[in-house]
């Protein structure tokens, strides 16, 4: 399914590992906006009317956008439905799971949870599917662990409840972003979002008629979030959609980009970057500041990132001479 890795020769260039790599970060950063907006609005709104919401000013930026394309709205023509249905489905349990926890996790806490997505794609691409990760990319993986594990601290009850909704949320991220590389020959990044974008409209539609009239309202802790009615919202509240809508669906292109074009293994570890970006919409929108332990765990997780740029950087130089 996926080429094994080999490393490229005098002749080859390293510009495409560092677009995936930007375009990962970036894309990543885009996500940390769409979860701060998706947490402010998870005190008033249902989850399901939110995706709605978000999913169609999603649509209508990306329809421009497809169509000023090379390939305009041929490319949505697809010969893998079966597999643009398993990955829409995986996306919107991964989204449903990490939305719930986040309603109710503090930003850093669900962040540090829900990035071990990176550790499973690794593993995923190695043991599944054939890729081959070297002793940087494992020693990237190992900091980023250890960085994680000072985040969360097992036993200290951040593990619990909404945080294993978060968890079970990164696992089938990760997935999802294999079955993105997997059809890279023949899908384009565009090609994947829109159906993931439809797929949003389709079950928010099917999950508000069945629980947006309010008649389960009574839901309490984490499920009133998945079961609260649907209500109109007020002016002050469409700048929080619209950031949404758009900031997921350019960072949903480049992350799926990304993941298109380079090796699963290679640019997991970049999406490291919404760490610090949770931490920084904590501090500014929610007023929550983490402590110098989760700050060390920060660290570590940033510092993997930047030490396999910078090894990949000096092979490449290498390659050249």
């Amino acid at each position: 399914m996926f080429r094994t890795l080999t490393r490229p020769g005098p002749a080859s260039s390293a510009s495409p590992y560092l677009i995936g790599v930007l375009f990962c970060a970036a894309g990543t950063a885009l996500y940390s906006v769409n979860d701060m907006a998706i947490k402010h609005l998870s005190g008033g709104y249902a989850l399901h009317q939110v995706i709605l919401i978000r999913a169609l000013i999603g649509l209508s930026v990306l329809l421009p956008l497809i169509a000023r394309s090379r390939a305009g709205f041929a490319q949505l023509r697809t010969r893998r439905p079966l597999r643009h249905l398993i990955r829409v489905v995986t996306i919107l349990l991964s989204n449903s799971a990490f939305y719930l926890g986040l309603a109710a996790l503090p930003m850093a806490d669900a962040a540090a949870v829900s990035y071990t997505s990176p550790l499973f794609v690794t593993a995923l691409s190695v043991l599944a599917l054939g890729e081959r990760a070297g002793p940087r990319r494992w020693l990237a993986v190992a900091l980023g662990l250890l960085g994680t594990l000072l985040i969360l601290r097992p036993g200290s009850g951040v593990l619990q409840g909404a945080a294993l909704l978060v968890l079970l949320s990164s696992v089938l991220y990760a997935s999802s972003n294999l079955m993105a590389r997997s059809m890279r020959e023949t899908e384009s990044a565009m090609t994947c979002s829109f159906y993931s974008i439809i797929g949003f409209v389709v079950l928010s539609l099917v999950m508000g008629f069945s629980f947006g009239g309010g008649h389960m309202a009574s839901a309490e802790g984490v499920w009133q979030f998945l079961f609260r009615p649907w209500v109109w919202p007020p002016m002050q509240d469409w700048p929080w959609f619209l950031l949404t809508g758009t900031s997921v669906t350019l960072g949903g292109l480049m992350v799926t980009q990304a993941y298109r074009t380079t090796e699963a293994g290679m640019v997991a570890p970049f999406e490291y970057v919404g760490m610090p970006m949770a931490i920084l919409w904590g501090v500014i929108i929610f007023d929550t500041l983490p402590d110098l332990t989760s700050f060390a765990g920060i660290a570590l997780i940033c510092g993997a990132g930047i030490y396999v740029i910078w090894r990949e950087a000096v092979l490449a130089r290498r390659a050249k001479t």
